[in-house]
């Protein structure tokens, strides 16, 4: 069988592509979730990636749960209730807590249907941007569910408490354009250009100084949740190490010599 994870690295950029075409890139699964898990320790780790694109291969994104797997009890899905929590807590609820703790920008290239627990990943990226195909539904409801796989935390951040609602109660698909108009997504698309698109993105990022991409994403995501005092207090520490790197003298003596810069990441 294939990876379900293709792991691409060209420069400073990674592209991760769900791979399994006989689920839709559903990513319910062991070998999957373990494959992302492995790929966002795999780029911390890695400090010539500045920028990550994550994207489905064929024509879904993802289709979150396998289905199939739902109904026949198998995997996450079955066992007593005791047993399926703790499915979650250490199957499918690794990606969210995987994602949310990259350090570098990730920008989800949505290809097609991005449906339950694959609408929530893309949610889980710091940038959307969507293929005129693309289609996004928070539908657990549909099937009886609720999001388990910490859509309640992504999806109002993203879109807004009250269109999150909307999503969530009605379980109903929103297209590419009411996606953009929603602020769901920054862009969309024709299909044939959404990879040169989100990559156009990621080198627009990769060109800025890899320590300081790192601590601005930290300090995004911790004001996420931390008082104000807090994050000054955070900024002011993270600040003080910036001002120390090569990379922050590079880029004075380059805007000063009105030149390109050459970062190092040091």
């Amino acid at each position: 069988m294939s990876d379900p994870l293709l792991y691409e690295h060209s420069g400073a950029i990674v592209t991760l592509t769900l791979n399994r075409h006989e689920t839709r890139n559903a990513i319910s699964e062991d070998e999957m979730v373990n494959a992302i898990e492995d790929a966002c320790a795999k780029i911390n780790g890695d400090s010539s990636v500045r920028v990550a694109i994550i994207t489905g291969a064929g024509s879904a994104f993802s289709s979150g749960g396998n289905v199939k797997d739902m109904r026949d009890k198998k995997g996450m899905f079955g066992g007593t209730a005791t047993e399926i929590r703790d499915g979650y807590l250490n199957g499918i609820q690794r990606i969210p807590v995987a994602i949310h703790g990259l350090e570098v920008p990730i920008i989800a290239a949505v290809n097609g249907a991005a449906i339950g627990a694959g609408c929530d990943l893309t949610m889980m990226c710091d940038m959307r941007i969507a293929s005129e195909k693309a289609v996004f539904a928070e539908s657990f409801v549909k099937v009886g569910l609720i999001p388990g796989d910490g859509g309640a935390w992504f999806l109002p951040r993203v879109i807004g408490l009250s269109r999150a609602n909307e999503m969530a109660f009605t379980g109903e698909p929103v297209d590419a354009q009411t996606a953009l108009a929603w602020g769901l997504v920054s862009r969309v698309v024709p299909p044939e250009e959404l990879m040169a698109a989100a990559n156009e993105l990621a080198g627009r990022i990769a060109v800025n100084p890899p320590s300081a991409l790192r601590m601005t994403k930290r300090l995004i995501k911790e004001g996420e949740h931390t008082q104000l005092g807090s994050i000054l207090e955070l900024s002011a520490s993270l600040q003080a190490l910036a001002h120390q790197t090569r990379d922050h003298a590079e880029a004075v003596n380059a805007i000063i010599d009105k030149r390109q810069p050459n970062f190092t990441g040091e």
